[in-house]
């Protein structure tokens, strides 16, 4: 595969607020992405460095091998779609659709107009006006009939409703297999984009705690339930990411994928194993991570 972006060792510090932590990774060439994470986690920060609306403090960005900064080479070939876009006040939709087909060079105005009618946009109300699904939808329409090479996602469809977010997601399934390009989704709505996604990277705290394919994050964990001694007995040397009891019943969540005989020893021990989402694990792990740091801070306390 080839890397369309490149980052090594990424800091981002808003004074007393460390956004980026050292973070490096690569994307690659005509896959969808993930961006993953709590509110707060980095994951903008991240996405408007990459296209130039940001500063690094520290590190190396590289998109198309090159620096995207002042870089209209590269810009053009980006598209960066966020919740609360700012528009001109007496801009309408029609506008800024027309803005967007002056800038990107492979824009498509005939799927942009097929999207106008599945999201019943209306073209001639000034953008300010307009509600924050229909906001939504102007963003989400220009970064699908953009085309871009590389397409930004920063949660600008969480106005939409459960039906629009839909049209969203089998448009860009569609036109994606037409038209493959490298597309990275920042969204909390994780079970609703899981099967979208091919790869993963999460963030937590301004750094990368996991970056795999979907699949392999899949069969990354499994949650064993039943009686809480069997279970214990079970999980014993696992890493176990979170734990649930009421009476003498727990659920407990284990990393790691689970073997025959891990399977046999299940069925004999009377306990039932669950998969584990893709939004639950990244629960579980965001918030695995947070207690271990916890615990470590508090551990170099009391060494003080």
């Amino acid at each position: 595969m080839t890397a369309v972006i490149e980052v090594k060792n990424l800091t981002k510090r808003y004074r007393e607020t460390l956004a980026a932590d050292d973070v490096s990774f690569s994307i690659e060439k005509d896959t969808i992405y993930g961006l993953l994470g709590r509110n707060g986690a980095g994951k903008t920060t991240v996405m408007s460095i990459l296209t130039a609306q940001n500063f690094a403090t520290s590190g190396t960005v590289r998109v198309f091998g090159e620096n995207p900064y002042e870089n209209a080479r590269v810009l053009r070939r980006m598209c960066f779609v966020r919740e609360g876009q700012k528009y001109p006040d007496d801009a309408t939709a029609r506008h800024a659709f027309r803005m967007a087909q002056l800038f990107f060079p492979h824009w498509d105005q005939a799927f942009a107009d097929r999207l106008v009618a599945e999201f019943q946009l209306p073209l001639k109300k000034a953008i300010k006006k307009l509600s924050r699904g229909q906001l939504s939808a102007v963003g989400v329409i220009i970064g699908l009939a953009s085309r871009a090479e590389i397409t930004f996602f920063d949660e600008p469809y969480l106005g939409l409703d459960a039906v629009a977010r839909q049209i969203f997601y089998d448009r860009l399934l569609e036109d994606y297999s037409e038209h493959p390009r490298t597309v990275i989704l920042s969204s909390h709505l994780i079970d609703e984009v899981s099967n979208l996604l091919e790869r993963v990277i999460v963030i937590d705290r301004g750094r990368i705690i996991m970056d795999e394919e979907t699949d392999a994050v899949r069969d990354r964990a499994a949650t064993i339930v039943g009686d809480s001694a069997a279970v214990d007995a079970f999980v014993a040397g696992r890493e176990v990411i979170h734990r649930e009891s009421l009476g003498r019943v727990s659920s407990v969540t284990v990393l790691g994928a689970l073997t025959p005989d891990d399977r046999a020893a299940l069925t004999a021990a009377g306990l039932d194993a669950a998969p584990v989402s893709l939004q639950q694990l990244i629960v579980r792990t965001t918030q695995h991570t947070a207690g271990s740091a916890a615990e470590n801070m508090t551990s170099e306390g009391a060494l003080r």
